[in-house]
C-alpha cells in the first residue's frame, strides 16, 4: 500500500472535496522545525513558577501551538480565579521568553531542510505558521530558511486575534501562500492544539510525533497522518504528491 493513498482518500471523504491539489506547505515551528520543546517546557516552568502558577512539562505541550498570552491568561483564570488583562499576560509572557533566550539554542531536526528542498523543487510555497511571540525565535526563521522563506510568509501571534486551536493561524498561512481553497494546502504540525488548527482549516495535516505524547492524541485531533520524524516525510513525500487529483 502506498503511503497516503488512503489517508488522501479518506480526507476527501470527510470534507466532501473532489480535488487534492497541494500549492504550499504549512509547517508548525516549535517541535515541528526545531527540536525546542524540551526547553519550552523547562522556560514554561520557571517563568511561570515566579507568578505562582504550577505549569508541568505535560501542560506545555498540550497547550504547544497556543499563543503564549493565551495560555497565561488560561493558567491564572484556572488556578488563581482572578482575570488578567493581555498587556499582563504579554509581561509574564516576556520572562518566559527571556528565559528561553538564555538557553542552549534550539537545533534544527534531520530532515527539515530536505523537505523543504523538494517543496521548492515541485513548485510549491512554504509558510511557517507558529504561536510564537518570541521575536528573536521569528528572526532565526528568516535566518535559518532563508533561501525557502521570507518575512512575508511567517505566520505568528502578532498576526492572528483567536491562536491555534482555532483555524485562523492557518487561514493566515493559506492567504499569505496564495491557496484559496483549503485542499491546496497541506499542514504540518507536532502537537494537539496544532492538528486540531489544521484540521478546522479543513486543510490535510500531517502529524509529527516528536514528543513524548502517544500517536492517538495527534490523530484524535485531526491529523489525517502521524510519522515518527521529518525524516520519513521526507523519504516519502513523493507519494503524496502522487495523490494529486
Amino acid at each position: 500500500m502506498i503511503m497516503f493513498e488512503n489517508e488522501v482518500k479518506q480526507y476527501m471523504q470527510k470534507h466532501g472535496f473532489e480535488r487534492f491539489a497541494p500549492q504550499a506547505v504549512l509547517f508548525d515551528m516549535d517541535g515541528v522545525l526545531y527540536n525546542s520543546m524540551p526547553s519550552h517546557a523547562v522556560a514554561w516552568q520557571q517563568s511561570m513558577a515566579q507568578f505562582g502558577i504550577r505549569m508541568t512539562a505535560a501542560d506545555s505541550y498540550a497547550t504547544e501551538g497556543a499563543r503564549g498570552v493565551d495560555t497565561i491568561v488560561r493558567f491564572v483564570k484556572e488556578q488563581q480565579g482572578r482575570d488578567i488583562t493581555l498587556d499582563e499576560a504579554q509581561r509574564m509572557y516576556e520572562v518566559k521568553a527571556d528565559i528561553f533566550h538564555h538557553m542552549q539554542t534550539a537545533p534544527v531536526f534531520d530532515g527539515v531542510f530536505d523537505i523543504m528542498r523538494k517543496i521548492k523543487e515541485a513548485g510549491m510555497s512554504i509558510c511557517i505558521v507558529t504561536g510564537s511571540g518570541q521575536r528573536p525565535l521569528l528572526e532565526r526563521l528568516v535566518d535559518d530558511f532563508g533561501q525557502f522563506i521570507d518575512e512575508q510568509h511567517i505566520v505568528s501571534a502578532y498576526d492572528v486575534e483567536r491562536g491555534k486551536p482555532a483555524p485562523d493561524p492557518y487561514l493566515m498561512g493559506m492567504r499569505k501562500t496564495g491557496c484559496t481553497e483549503p485542499w491546496q494546502a497541506v499542514v504540518v504540525e507536532n502537537a494537539p492544539l496544532g492538528v486540531a488548527a489544521g484540521s478546522a482549516a479543513c486543510c490535510f495535516t500531517v502529524g509529527i510525533n516528536s514528543g513524548p505524547l502517544p500517536d492517538e492524541a495527534l490523530s484524535d485531533n485531526g491529523a489525517d497522518i502521524v510519522l515518527p520524524d521529518m525524516r520519513t516525510f521526507v523519504d516519502h513525500w513523493e507519494q503524496l504528491l502522487a495523490q494529486r487529483r
